[in-house]
């Protein structure tokens, strides 16, 4: 999935599970301590992150009562699946930021997402939703995301049918065009589909190892990661690249 990252400051959080069913609305109900925490972001700036999830709640995610306010997280957070649905309030403290809570729930892995014990990958509606009215883009661009590209492949993919997101990539999170070249063929652009994954429908079967090049949105830069995609690759599996695009330069 397309991604972004926030590395340079430090952001708050409420450790208490609010609410914990799936599907359920995430209600709020016991003030706690603030504990601090690291967060990243990817996907469309107002999206969800992703509709592909490993917790499996699909498109469920951008419509209501959740409306895009999901995290992957971290494997703390994430607990091999047990914590799909939990609910947490998130706050920042950076000048940039409202300083007021936002409600999240966990919707997804974030496998990577290690360097800190308490980890959260927010989609970019809510990691806009903490900044003040006109900061967003200022708050995404302030740091540099220290891990590499990796590439979710779609629950649904086959060898007919490739699709996945391109995740943790420096910048504002969007691509251009991402294209993959399977094992002794050609580049082939691949179609953005819904939120941040990309697809591609093949009339014959595609396969690995694959590299994948992606064109960032704003620079226009292009990298490749070679052979991210192995040959026996698993629908649903996470693949982590050796490459990421430089930072931007920080806004005042």
């Amino acid at each position: 999935m397309a991604s972004s990252s926030i590395k340079s400051f430090s952001f708050i959080l409420a450790l208490t599970t609010l609410f914990a069913i799936s599907l359920k609305p995430c209600y709020g109900h016991n003030k706690t301590h603030w504990n601090t925490a690291g967060i990243t972001w990817y996907g469309d700036r107002e999206g969800p992150g992703s509709t592909g999830g490993a917790c499996g709640f699909g498109d469920a995610v951008a419509k209501p009562p959740y409306k895009c306010m999901v995290s992957a997280g971290g494997p703390s957070l994430f607990k091999d699946g047990k914590g799909c649905a939990a609910c947490y309030r998130l706050k920042c403290d950076h000048p940039f930021c409202t300083k007021k809570p936002i409600k999240v729930m966990i919707s997804d892995e974030c496998p990577g997402c290690t360097k800190e014990s308490v980890h959260f990958d927010l989609s970019g509606k809510a990691f806009g939703a903490l900044a003040k009215r006109g900061k967003g883009d200022q708050l995404r661009n302030l740091g540099e995301l220290k891990t590499k590209i990796a590439i979710h492949v779609d629950a649904g993919a086959n060898p007919y049918y490739m699709s996945f997101t391109a995740k943790y990539a420096n910048g504002d999170g969007n691509f251009a065009c991402i294209e993959v070249q399977p094992a002794g063929g050609n580049y082939i652009k691949m179609e953005e589909m819904r939120s941040a994954v990309w697809k591609l429908n093949s009339g014959s079967p595609l396969k690995g190892p694959f590299n994948i090049r992606l064109t960032s949105a704003v620079s226009g830069k292009k990298i490749v990661a070679k052979g991210v995609i192995p040959e026996k690759w698993s629908p649903g599996a996470i693949y982590h690249s050796k490459v990421n695009f430089p930072v931007p330069k920080k806004h005042k």
